[in-house]
């Protein structure tokens, strides 16, 4: 009986000699070794901090490559190291993630003059300071940069209703959720919806953006009923539970008179 136990005692926890705690991204020998330098060395540490990328756990390797474990092999390019990617080969190199943007991107007029030193992800995005993309990266001084600002003015103006209504449904989506509503698939859907407009951008094709914003439009419609419709229900629900505590009330004073009328009578 003793050896059953003891066999399955390490059927239990062997797992556990192989298991491997996953790195945090503060935690990698990257963040570590280029934190205690200064200059150059030490200065993209201090802008990813402030990144979209952090905020959401992407640290120097899942970019880079290399060991985030070892200190020694950080480096290697037998662990997977690439370094940075040099000017005409960034789109490739932020489009292992953003798949579907690079694809909008290289059939664009700005990805045909990446050969000829046209824009690229970082010229607009920057690279270790890469904050949550809007539609303030759209300005006169970023896009004059490369050409007048005009035609840019009108792809502004264009999407400016659209990301206003997607600003206000996410907050409508995250007030109910708070209050206890399963959001999970509107928010997912929103989510798609949003991922779509901005690869839209992309594309830099004032007639498509256009076209595709007014539908964008009539899809956010739909979205924006259905939140109508959990609005109206919490609505509903509110004015019944405003109800219930009412008549509690009503029936606790009444209850309190009925007492104090049987004392009198004694």
């Amino acid at each position: 009986m003793k050896r059953v136990q003891s066999v399955c005692l390490a059927l239990l926890f062997t797992p556990l000699l192989f298991w491997v705690a996953p790195v945090m991204a503060e935690d990698t020998v990257c963040i570590q070794c280029h934190s205690g330098q200064e200059g150059l060395l030490g200065k993209p540490v201090e802008l990813w901090r402030g990144s979209v990328h952090a905020a959401n756990g992407i640290s120097c390797h899942d970019c880079h490559g290399g060991d985030p474990t070892d200190f020694a092999m950080a480096m290697s390019p037998e662990r997977g190291f690439i370094g940075a990617p040099d000017y005409v080969a960034v789109p490739e190199f932020c489009g292992r993630c953003h798949l579907g943007v690079k694809e909008d991107y290289q059939g664009s007029a700005h990805g045909r003059a990446l050969a000829a030193g046209g824009p690229q992800c970082v010229l607009c995005h920057g690279n270790h300071e890469v904050q949550l993309a809007s539609i303030e990266l759209i300005n006169e001084e970023s896009c004059s940069r490369c050409h007048e600002y005009e035609r840019a003015a009108v792809v502004k103006q264009t999407i400016n209703g659209t990301e206003v209504t997607l600003h206000r449904l996410e907050r409508s989506v995250a007030a109910l959720h708070r209050v206890g509503i399963d959001m999970r698939r509107i928010k997912e859907d929103l989510f798609a919806k949003r991922n779509s407009f901005r690869r839209l951008f992309h594309t830099v094709e004032l007639e498509k953006i256009k076209n595709q914003t007014a539908e964008f439009n009539q899809s956010l419609l739909k979205i924006k009923q259905q939140i109508d419709d959990h609005e109206s229900e919490l609505g509903q629900r509110k004015i019944v539970g405003g109800v219930i505590v009412l008549l509690l009330l009503l029936g606790g004073c009444i209850a309190l008179l009925i007492r104090k009328s049987y004392h009198e009578e004694e």
